[in-house]
């Protein structure tokens, strides 16, 4: 896989110029002029031409019939139907050339969306917020997706030139210039990738590589058919580029559930295999995560390294869904199946990773969801309490901040941060932001109609109740809602919650961190009153120990023994105050 089959490559002389399309019987570029390509083995066009330089932008044309751009476009500047233009990847000088990565367990992730991040929305305004992120505490960026979508405004799940980072945002040296930026700081960047499915508009595989797809569907649309090696090669080859053009340290899949096994090797494990030979040759930190909704503990290893057939880690759900049941007391939809004891849920989420590891799910019609996974280590779990989905994917896109008392959230955040597990925040929740995150998108005509249309059917209830207060996902005022209010940052409130969330990973930072390698679940228990507990297995030998009151009642405390020294909370009395977390780590 150290090869490119895809997308132009710059020569000496020129350019290569290379199609797969199987289904075509004529290829030519659109240059100044048609050039045809020349038809090789399975369904492979191409063409050495003389004179290409970066800059030059082209079209392929089907059988005299229609004008696409490359499927592997590097760069979209007139947006998903425009041409394809040539980048030289080659030519951008890297500051940070001795950055080689962080280890895994030191990640503290914040996720962001470019366009909403700052009020200008693109990469070089963000290089200028990044003093904040490791002032804060954070030692990763995670982005969310860049492929090429159409429009100006998107979350970045319509993508469908995969290796185009999108123009709304800058080019792509401003975005390699961020990348760089970040690593001089110390950052970790990692990227949103969508292997799952394409967007609805401005894909036109189908049209002369029908065999891209299956006939299953995913929600957003027809699966990808990765037993077609072509087409397996294409996706493998994306997540490379990334990583080796752009020097992203880790990449995190999109709804890996949604992507069809097929073939004796699934994709997943070949993709990781080819990211791993990346890391070793390169002698990088590369890390990949999924997002995955069956809880395949078996996909997860922490700890192999470089990767060889696995994933660092996964989105927790589970454990944002039964706190969000405890903070808000929402129970609709997939909240249901942690209605009944959230709390106990959230002590199973602590104590050994997924609260579903095989069970039953209501919500899902009683399908098994699930494995056991409490033999995995702590930092195979990415753990939040807000992200995209959970704030978007509601009526009004409206944040925790706005749901849940403030020291109900001050304790959640005191239990997430400072956890074993790898700790994610969403772009402005490090101060409390308030600014929703609203679905949006910048479709036109017929689609804009569906997307519309399929909204009100999603949130019927919402727009019964709310009526015209529901954002409309195409409206510019609606992107422009979720964009940050960097100024709210010096409201006292906000203020408090910065020091609060600063001085949290100051402590991880301290003293945990240096522990987390070789950690292990030890157990976690919840009482009828509201009192968490909770301890781990670190790497040194130490144990580490949380008590809790997740309740709004002063609860009597029953153990006096010691857990150690205190890290957090202060020491923990006969009465412990409602919402109080209190930390302690025991010696070797």
């Amino acid at each position: 896989m150290n090869g490119r089959h895809f997308g132009v490559r710059l020569t000496s002389d020129g350019a290569t110029f290379r199609l797969w399309a199987p289904a075509a019987k004529r290829v030519d570029v659109l240059l100044d002029k048609p050039q045809a390509l020349r038809r090789g083995d399975d369904g492979w066009f191409s063409a050495d031409i003389a004179g290409i330089q970066a800059g030059t932008r082209y079209r392929f044309r089907i059988d005299d019939a229609v004008d696409i751009p490359d499927p592997a476009s590097a760069f979209q500047p007139q947006d998903v139907a425009g041409p394809s233009e040539v980048i030289d990847h080659n030519s951008y000088r890297w500051r940070a050339q001795d950055w080689r990565g962080r280890p895994w367990h030191e990640a503290v992730l914040i996720e962001t969306h470019v366009g909403t991040f700052t009020p200008e929305g693109t990469y070089r305004a963000l290089i200028d917020r990044l003093d904040h992120l490791v002032a804060t505490g954070f030692t990763a960026l995670e982005l969310m997706p860049l492929a090429d979508f159409p429009g100006r405004r998107n979350w970045g799940y319509d993508g469908v030139l995969w290796y185009a980072p999108d123009s709304a945002y800058g080019r792509p040296d401003d975005l390699k210039a961020l990348i760089d930026e970040a690593h001089l700081r110390g950052l970790m960047v990692f990227l949103d990738v969508v292997y799952n499915h394409f967007g609805p508009e401005g894909n036109y595989l189908s049209q002369y590589t029908p065999s891209f797809f299956t006939q299953a569907q995913t929600p957003w649309g027809s699966a990808i058919d990765y037993r077609v090696p072509q087409v397996r090669a294409f996706a493998i080859e994306n997540a490379l580029y990334w990583l080796r053009e752009y020097r992203f340290d880790g990449l995190r899949l999109d709804a890996v559930h949604a992507i069809p096994e097929q073939g004796e090797v699934s994709v997943l494990h070949d993709l990781s295999r080819a990211v791993g030979e990346l890391a070793a040759e390169a002698g990088r930190h590369i890390h990949l995560v999924l997002e995955n909704d069956d809880n395949r503990a078996s996909l997860l290893d922490p700890d192999e390294d470089p990767p060889r057939g696995k994933y660092r880690a996964q989105w927790n759900d589970d454990y944002h869904h039964a706190w969000h049941v405890l903070l808000s007391g929402e129970r609709h939809g997939y909240y249901s199946d942690y209605a009944n004891a959230p709390l106990r849920d959230i002590a199973r989420a602590l104590g050994s990773g997924f609260i579903y590891q095989g069970e039953a799910s209501a919500h899902r019609d009683g399908q098994l969801r699930g494995e056991p996974s409490g033999a995995l280590a702590p930092t195979a779990f990415v753990n939040f309490l807000q992200n995209h989905d959970q704030i978007g994917n509601r009526a009004l896109g409206d944040r925790l901040e706005s749901l849940a008392a403030e020291k109900a959230v001050e304790a959640a955040l005191a239990i997430t941060l400072l956890a074993p597990m790898v700790p994610m925040l969403f772009m402005g929740e490090e101060w409390g932001s308030t600014a929703p995150f609203p679905f949006f998108c910048d479709f036109q005509g017929d689609l804009a109609d569906a997307v519309r249309k399929g909204r009100r059917k999603e949130f019927a209830g919402a727009y019964a109740r709310y009526g015209d207060e529901v954002p409309d996902p195409l409206g510019e005022p609606t992107f422009r809602s979720a964009v940050l209010d960097w100024n709210a940052r010096d409201l006292p409130q906000a203020r408090r919650r910065q020091t609060l969330v600063r001085e949290l990973l100051a402590i991880r930072r301290r003293q945990i961190v240096s522990r987390l390698t070789g950690a292990g679940f030890g157990g976690a228990s919840v009482e009828d009153n509201g009192l968490l507990s909770a301890h781990w297995r670190m790497g040194d030998g130490a144990s580490l120990h949380l008590s809790a009151n997740l309740s709004d009642q002063v609860v009597v405390h029953k153990t006096s023994q010691s857990r150690g020294t205190r890290i957090w909370g202060g020491d923990a009395e006969d009465t412990i105050a409602p919402w109080s977390v209190f930390w302690h780590i025991g010696a070797p």
